[in-house]
């Protein structure tokens, strides 16, 4: 049974640091290009950042450019989010999902918020002072 998990979310100050995690179950872990996701309330999904099977691509939204790293221990079937300098807008529940490495040209192509064969439930992370 295929399975992402994310945990790490929570509250969070304007400015501080967070770091999500997707543990993921079922499939074999690094065929697949894993993304991050979010979606705040009242608006669409989007592709916060995606990398590659082996971890040597990495794709990062505009918004999050710079503040946000992605990572990926695959002895672990683990995908990692940290984020850093957080702001309010970024305020939203946070999604890892999985895409097969063979069907994307690019890892940003993978970061198009409906392409993902497999997704998790979802972690809050507010930011809020």
């Amino acid at each position: 049974q295929v399975q992402l998990v994310e945990s790490g979310g929570g509250l969070v100050q304007p400015g501080g640091s967070l770091r999500l995690s997707c543990s993921a179950s079922g499939f074999t872990f690094d065929v697949y290009v894993i993304g991050w996701f979010r979606q705040a309330p009242g608006k669409e999904r989007e592709g916060v950042s995606c990398i590659s099977g082996f971890g040597g691509i990495t794709y990062y939204g505009d918004s999050v450019k710079g503040r946000f790293t992605i990572s990926r221990d695959n002895a672990k079937n683990t995908a990692y989010l940290q984020m850093a300098s957080v702001k309010p807008e970024d305020t939203a529940v946070y999604y890892c999902a999985a895409v097969p490495s063979s069907r994307v040209r690019t890892v940003q192509t993978a970061c198009a918020p409906n392409g993902a064969d497999y997704w998790g439930k979802g972690t809050l992370v507010t930011v809020s002072s």
